[in-house]
């Protein structure tokens, strides 16, 4: 049958074997394999450890489950296909993947592990970071999607890229796209387009990063699945169905899995977009990369600050490495900015990085936020009845407030999500200018 649909379609050469013993030698005449498999991870894993570590393979699946499906990607399967399926969308899967149908592009050298501490906009040469640069040139020789996770701050977005950067999509777009910010009423617009192309389409050929996609709501995640699973999606409040060519990068500063238990993310999406982890070090386990990071951003913030300062002061570089650094690379960052701008002369001295004192328990940051909400509910004052819209106004943008305009900080405080915070503020500002 599948014989068959591809020489409709007058598309490529078929060879065909009876079982994996004996199409092992005809593997290497091969562009794509389609195994065909009752146990498609042990089936894959017998193929790749033969070799043609390049070669396309999709696995078509009997009876297999979302975990059975992860397993065989997880073993170098680059597609699985779960039967029941027709010939025809088969071959489209195949077809959709396979290199010979693909437009060939200029592929750029390899990125280089790094000699002076950078790999595609990295800075770091620890232990810890060597073996993020290692995973990240492994993990974008496949097609399969990866679930980028880490502490805020310590670079997802920008392990995202060089995953687009080191794979053979680099010629194409790479599109980003931070579902926390965006209100839950344009989400699948978004994502899969409206009256345009949305970030699947606009990332064709490319990838796509989805920036803290349990923020999804359901129904997006149950498009996205579908996507996953058949390579077809429809824009919002359209019948005829669309293709992409896209390689998906998910990233997350919680635990996935605990989203999945709260019921944020969906199980079988999950399970569909968790076929390799790269994981981030906080920078608090980078060693000396906290120094080497630390005089980039000074000579840059001096740059562009018109600043006469030259290098940290003796004594410096071990008040960094003592810091315990929370907020990560973008709290260094911002440090940096900050010490250019009040240092004296062209010394930074340590003072200018010591770690805040603990504040004591009744002033700590969440007491003092429920401090503001508690003023912010009552107005100031005991005993005055206010319309609910008013209250919660108040609520919400002390809370903000109270976290310094982190939404994400504010929701988590107030137990709603962000996408509510940022839907509710859009609301108030179309309200403003309407008046």
């Amino acid at each position: 049958m599948m014989r068959a649909a591809l020489a409709r379609r007058d598309a490529l050469h078929v060879l065909e074997a009876e079982d994996l013993a004996a199409g092992l030698p005809l593997a290497p005449r091969c562009a794509a394999i389609l195994l065909a498999a009752d146990q498609p991870e042990q089936a894959t894993r017998r193929l790749r450890a033969a070799g043609f570590a390049g070669t396309l393979v999709v696995a078509l699946a009997r009876g297999a489950s979302v975990a059975d499906a992860v397993a065989a990607m997880r073993a170098g399967a680059d597609d699985v296909v779960i039967k029941p399926v027709g010939p025809e969308e088969v071959v489209d899967r195949l077809l959709a993947a396979t290199p010979a149908r693909r437009p060939e592009r200029r592929r750029r050298d390899r990125p280089q592990l790094p000699r002076n501490g950078d790999f595609c906009g990295f800075l770091g040469r620890s232990p810890a970071m060597l073996a993020v640069y290692e995973q990240i040139e492994r993990l974008a020789a496949s097609r399969a999607p990866v679930f980028v996770t880490g502490e805020s701050g310590t670079g997802k977005g920008l392990a995202a890229s060089a995953l687009h950067v080191a794979s053979t999509r680099q010629e194409g777009p790479f599109n980003a796209l931070n579902c926390a910010a965006i209100p839950a009423t344009y989400m699948e617009q978004a994502v899969f387009g409206l009256t345009g192309p949305g970030a699947l389409e606009r990332a064709h050929e490319g990838t796509l990063l989805l920036d803290e996609v349990s923020e999804l709501d359901n129904a997006t995640q149950s498009k996205l699945l579908h996507f996953l699973e058949k390579g077809r999606f429809r824009r919002a409040g359209e019948t005829d169905e669309r293709k992409s060519d896209v390689r998906l990068v998910c990233a997350t500063a919680r635990d996935p899995l605990e989203d999945v238990r709260a019921g944020r993310l969906r199980e079988d999406l999950f399970y569909r977009l968790d076929v390799l982890t790269l994981t981030l070090p906080p920078l608090r386990e980078r060693g000396d990369d906290v120094v080497l990071l630390a005089e980039a951003f000074l000579a840059r913030f001096a740059g562009e600050e018109g600043r006469p300062i030259s290098r940290l002061a003796p004594g410096a570089a071990d008040v960094l490495r003592a810091r315990s650094f929370p907020g990560n690379v973008r709290e260094l960052q911002n440090l940096m900015r900050r010490a250019v701008i009040l240092g004296d002369g062209g010394l930074l001295g340590p003072e200018l990085f010591e770690e805040p004192e603990a504040p004591l328990p009744e002033e700590t940051p969440n007491a003092k936020a429920a401090a503001m909400l508690m003023d912010a509910a009552h107005g100031g004052t005991f005993g005055r009845v206010e319309p609910f819209a008013i209250v919660e106004r108040r609520v919400i943008e002390a809370a903000i407030a109270a976290f310094d305009g982190n939404i994400p900080l504010a929701a988590a405080a107030l137990d709603l999500s962000p996408s509510t915070l940022y839907r509710k503020k859009l609301a108030w500002q179309d309200r403003r200018r309407l008046s």
